[in-house]
């Protein structure tokens, strides 16, 4: 089987040739065609600026039809792509820019404003990715370049573009692709490097367990295309198979979510926890607390006909037209989750990491195991680090074509990642059951060690916490001398919905750290509650930032 991940692509797009392929939500709509002769016009400003393939070339900004069309050129030139976060405070960036040693800076308005270009040693010019305006340079042919593209344009194809002008770079399955800068909750972001094999294994995974969307299939993107889950599942994969992808170029409120969900009716749903748990709270748990629902829902007759009606509300609030909602990214609540397969939803839950590019495990939904995150993906290999597998939660290590190269420029944290037969850790803990369905217990650096020895998950904690009285979110910390506290964010509106004024919330936790404790152990139990007035700090993919929160010794 060839492993070209840029022969499907250059495919795609001479197949697709007239069908749209990108739209900015509420704004223009371009085909492939018109994708194709964009990219071949940076390749001309590839050329001026001199680089040469294995270069480097960083994009940063909020997805767009540009971003994507830069992450295409790069890769279809031989250059490789450094997608950064748009979250990144300035000094990041500047760090990450100067790591990867990038000589073209594609960057959004937004973020272009608070860098300063001479921090970023290596670049000979940046461009805007709204408009592809030629911002800075130390080099005068990259301004020539830009201000006579067109002319450029025309004496590179003198009679016309078209399919046969398209010759994308022909890549080789260990050869660097990307380098992805993790946004890591529990230290500080390194370099993970993706060869062309792991963006190649992921595509086929997803063509094999999402084969019904074909051309024309319309998409959402939701997720930063910067993380690696939003690019794969919501970017390359519809790119690849032709489909329309409407890039969310605001922030994807619920709100702007769920419009978009209404007018385009997306074929599949790629989504992260939080958005689908605020759904529930916000627009289902309120109905079925009702008492008079409460009490249906207990009698088998008219238990079937609720779900039903619940169920096909759920369905039409994502569009309706969907195969299933993919969910990844964070743990997902469990009586959320609970809830969700009651009513047949067509939901799973998939593993993944940058590192992997990103799959690790999934399943479809009509075989996906309560509370699990599916099975190993295709051509990937997951063992527990335990001594009862089944039963003992171990580290997580996997191996595979998915897996990556290694961190740039840094060996000591490459040699870390891997055991001495070849298995990367990653740094997740977990169990799983005979049928090869992975449970995770939580990460290894966040396990708290017992008054007696004892393993501490506190993410399993805070998952009974989240579902409690007004609370919003919450971060169970390890306070020192055996005792544990709960950090909670209440559900301010609700609060003040109920007319439970801010003095009273403090009442209303304790309550909950008293009932909370009732089902835990001696050694795992809350002794203080303290209340948040802000959101907790968060990840891209809308993790808590648990490192900003600890106690510090």
């Amino acid at each position: 089987m060839e492993q070209s991940f840029l022969k499907i692509m250059e495919d795609s797009v001479k197949l697709n040739w007239e069908l749209p392929a990108l739209t900015d939500y509420k704004g223009t709509t371009f085909q492939y065609k018109e994708i194709a002769r964009k990219i071949a016009k940076l390749h001309i400003l590839f050329e001026a600026a001199g680089i040469e393939k294995g270069d480097k070339i960083a994009l940063i900004g909020r997805n767009s039809s540009n971003w994507a069309v830069v992450f295409m050129a790069t890769l279809s030139y031989g250059a490789v792509i450094v997608p950064i976060l748009h979250e990144f405070k300035p000094d990041t960036v500047h760090h990450i820019v100067n790591h990867c040693e990038a000589k073209l800076l594609f960057v959004g308005s937004v973020v272009w404003e608070n860098l300063v270009p001479t921090s970023m040693i290596h670049i000979g010019a940046a461009y805007s990715i709204d408009n592809f305006e030629l911002l800075y340079t130390t080099d005068e042919r990259n301004r020539h370049a830009i201000e006579h593209l067109n002319q450029l344009f025309g004496e590179r194809y003198p009679k016309s573009f078209g399919k046969d002008d398209i010759h994308f770079h022909q890549d080789s399955p260990d050869e660097l692709a990307l380098i992805s800068y993790t946004s890591g909750t529990t230290s500080n972001s390194k370099g993970v490097m993706l060869p062309y094999r792991t963006l190649w294994s992921n595509y086929k995974f997803a063509e094999e367990v999402l084969g019904a969307l074909v051309a024309g299939s319309d998409v959402v993107s939701l997720l930063p295309m910067a993380h690696m889950y939003g690019m794969a599942f919501e970017f390359i994969y519809e790119f690849g198979r032709g489909c329309h992808i409407y890039f969310l170029t605001r922030m994807p409120s619920p709100k702007v979510i769920f419009e978009a969900f209404q007018e385009i009716r997306p074929n599949v749903i790629i989504a992260v926890p939080l958005i689908v748990e605020k759904i529930y709270r916000k627009q289902i748990q309120p109905v079925i607390e009702r008492s008079a629902v409460k009490a249906m829902l207990k009698l088998p007759v008219i238990d079937s006909v609720i779900t039903d009606k619940i169920r096909t509300t759920l369905v039409e609030a994502f569009g309706g037209n969907f195969i299933e909602v993919i969910i990844g990214g964070a743990p997902f609540n469990r009586e959320t989750e609970d809830f969700f397969k009651r009513m047949k939803f067509p939901y799973t839950v998939g593993y993944g990491m940058t590192e992997c590019g990103p799959i690790i495990s999934y399943a479809p939904w009509a075989s996906h195991a309560l509370h699990s995150c599916g099975r190993a993906a295709p051509r990937m290999e997951i063992k527990i680090d335990s001594s009862d597998p089944r039963n003992v939660p171990g580290e997580i290590l996997v191996r595979g074509m998915n897996v990556m190269l290694g961190y740039f420029k840094n060996e000591a944290a490459t040699k870390a990642a891997f055991t001495a037969d070849g298995w990367m850790k990653t740094g997740d803990m977990g169990v799983v059951d005979e049928a090869g369905n992975l449970f995770i217990k939580g990460r290894c650096k966040t396990m708290i060690l017992g008054p007696s020895g004892q393993n501490i998950y506190p993410e399993e904690i805070e998952d009974q916490i989240n579902t409690m009285n007004l609370v919003s979110e919450s971060l169970v910390i390890d306070a020192g001398g055996g005792r544990l506290e709960a950090l909670v964010y209440p559900d301010f509106e609700a609060a003040d919905k109920a007319g439970i004024p801010m003095e009273q919330l403090a009442a209303v936790m304790e309550q909950n750290r008293v009932a909370l404790n009732a089902s835990l152990p001696a050694y795992s139990q809350i002794t203080k509650v303290k209340i948040l007035t802000e959101e907790f700090e968060k990840t891209p993919k809308k993790s808590i930032k648990r490192f900003l929160y600890q106690v510090k010794e």
